[in-house]
């Protein structure tokens, strides 16, 4: 998809907007071949549920066997590159306002280029102390340096010393406030909300867009398969992130110059 291929109806849109927040899911790294969450494991951890690690019940029993796990999960994330789509938003914030609020816990839009506004459930790379808080930066919550087993004693805090864990929102968790409150004033400030990759039924992420259609602000979806939100859209682009984002890009880049 070109962008001499685009809607006319969404060119225009893009053409409008001076300020653009783009809200991303798993399928925005699909395409850097990075897992999703509910994807089958393989190997060492094929035999466990991530819905049943990924909870405050399983940390509280295994601590050493929930961070290893989020550590093969990061150094899986650590050998993926960004993918098109993410080189293209950090391309189009060079141009006008744009604004990265993610469900994603990977690094790859920073590694693209793009200052995330918000990780709404948290990431990979942000460890901290499961007591105090404290963020955690030791060379020990290193992925690159995890092993692979199924078992490995999470640092300690240097503050507290309790239990350094996972920088991810689990299950049963709240949103972070502050996190959520700002991609909630991103989502509702903008002219344009972009929804890339997501599938329309994690909450309270699924609000953003909900609520900017309401206010009347037009929403883009991207996503190569329909989701409950495709339908209520101001218009629906059934491609991939890697493709749908340059093309928009390109409309963008033609009408600069």
């Amino acid at each position: 998809m070109g962008g001499a291929d685009l809607d006319p109806a969404i060119a225009a849109l893009v053409d409008g907007a001076d300020w653009v927040t783009v809200c991303t899911g798993a399928g925005m790294s699909a395409e850097s071949n990075v897992p999703t969450f509910r994807d089958a494991e393989t190997g060492l951890w094929e035999r466990f549920d991530p819905t049943e690690l990924a909870t405050p019940g399983a940390w509280s029993d295994d601590p050493a066997l929930v961070w290893a796990w989020y550590q093969w999960r990061a150094r899986l994330v650590r050998g993926a590159e960004p993918n098109a789509g993410h080189r293209a938003l950090a391309q189009w914030a060079e141009r006008r306002t744009l604004m990265v609020v993610t469900q994603n816990v990977d690094d790859l839009h920073e590694r693209a280029g793009s200052a995330v506004t918000a990780h709404l459930h948290g990431s990979l790379f942000a460890p901290r102390c499961s007591h105090c808080d404290t963020p955690y930066s030791g060379t020990d919550a290193n992925p690159d340096t995890a092993t692979e087993t199924l078992r490995v004693e999470p640092p300690a805090c240097p503050r507290c010393l309790s239990p350094v864990r996972p920088g991810v929102v689990w299950f049963g968790e709240p949103l972070p406030q502050d996190a959520w409150e700002r991609a909630a004033d991103a989502a509702a400030g903008c002219d344009l909300l972009i929804v890339v990759g997501t599938s329309g039924l994690v909450y309270p992420a699924a609000a953003l867009p909900e609520r900017a259609l309401a206010a009347g602000t037009p929403v883009i979806e991207i996503n190569p398969d329909p989701t409950p939100l495709s339908s209520s859209v101001t218009h629906f682009m059934q491609t991939t992130a890697g493709r749908g984002l340059p093309a928009l890009l390109d409309h963008v880049q033609a009408t600069d110059n």
